[in-house]
């Protein structure tokens, strides 16, 4: 399923046809936008919208009136919202639909479900937006059938998701998956964490691209770029192949500690295709001298999936059934 440009309806709904019928709403915070959709009782996308997080600003603020946009929409088009699921970063209360700590979109201790439910009167979800990407991989994607995964969204940040039965798990405090500052190289480069050689420094988009900076490089280049330059940029290669590396070393102590069934990776540097997933997957091989290392695949939704997975809460918390395949992606394909 690809979603389509802000604003628009998808295929299968034209101008003079509205969707009609139940709906859930979806949307899913980042640090600087936050992505709406309106998702139709069979899983399609019928109306998207990205805006600005405007995290120096009011950033509940504008949650908020996102909310209310897509509530509007809904009805405009002739469907009726039955509930919402709301995404975010950090550390999340899903209980108490609290978001307790998100530093990049300046979150603290924000009532968030209250907020919203005041707003709407809807059934409300708040959730982490990985654990909510692996329940998209677990209902309808990359995860689907089996009973344990992990799931590694690759971003500005590197969190897990470890899913059992369907379900990710939290942690005790709300704060499981947090791989991103697993030393990976002990007295290595220093991390904003104030940790040494953690897997962010050398893996995740952003810690790549400041790493290549660092090391003498064109500061306006981001990861992707610095991807597609490593073939002829002696600095690229070298920064791509450590973060490879880096990356197939963290997946072997998770595969030793976990032993999921799969692991999926999800997130922009996914989109690099077999760039990464065939270093990473040698990389991996090579630190199991005993055992098989599980597949790596990736993510069947890659950037929708936190949104998918939001949407998926959404109709749990509105007592609707989530059928098989509901909002079923078009499958990913690297190879194994």
């Amino acid at each position: 399923m690809t979603p389509p440009v802000s604003g628009t309806r998808s295929a299968g709904s034209s101008a003079g046809e509205p969707p009609t019928g139940r709906c859930v709403l979806a949307v899913d915070v980042g640090a600087t936008t936050m992505k709406g959709a309106v998702f139709g009782e069979d899983g399609g996308v019928r109306h998207s919208v990205v805006v600005p997080s405007r995290a120096d600003g009011d950033p509940v603020g504008a949650l908020r009136e996102l909310c209310r946009r897509l509530h509007a929409e809904a009805v405009a088009g002739g469907a009726a919202p039955a509930g919402i699921g709301v995404v975010t970063p950090g550390i999340v209360d899903e209980a108490a639909g609290l978001v307790r700590y998100a530093s990049n979109i300046r979150f603290r201790d924000v009532p968030l479900r209250a907020l919203v439910h005041d707003d709407l009167g809807l059934p409300v979800v708040i959730g982490h937006d990985a654990r909510a990407a692996g329940v998209a991989e677990a209902v309808a994607g990359a995860g689907r059938g089996l009973a344990n995964f992990l799931l590694l969204p690759l971003g500005t940040g590197i969190a897990a998701t470890v899913v059992l039965d369907g379900q990710p798990v939290p942690g005790t405090a709300w704060s499981a998956g947090e791989v991103g500052h697993m030393p990976v190289y002990p007295g290595g480069e220093p991390c904003t964490c104030g940790q040494r050689g953690c897997l962010e420094v050398y893996a995740s988009a952003g810690g790549l691209a400041r790493r290549y900076a660092r090391l003498g490089g064109d500061p306006g280049l981001d990861s992707r770029a610095i991807a597609a330059a490593a073939a002829t940029d002696p600095l690229a290669g070298e920064v791509w192949d450590t973060a490879t590396q880096a990356l197939g070393i963290a997946l072997a102590t998770l595969t030793l500690t976990l032993d999921p069934a799969r692991i999926v990776l999800g997130g922009g540097l996914a989109e690099a295709g077999a760039q990464l997933f065939d270093p990473v997957r040698d990389a991996l091989r090579a630190a199991l001298a005993w055992r098989t290392a599980p597949e790596v695949v990736p993510s069947a939704f890659g950037a929708q999936a936190a949104r998918v997975g939001a949407a998926i809460l959404a109709r749990r918390a509105a007592g609707l059934a989530v059928p098989d395949g509901w909002a079923a992606p078009v499958p990913a394909s690297v190879g194994s």
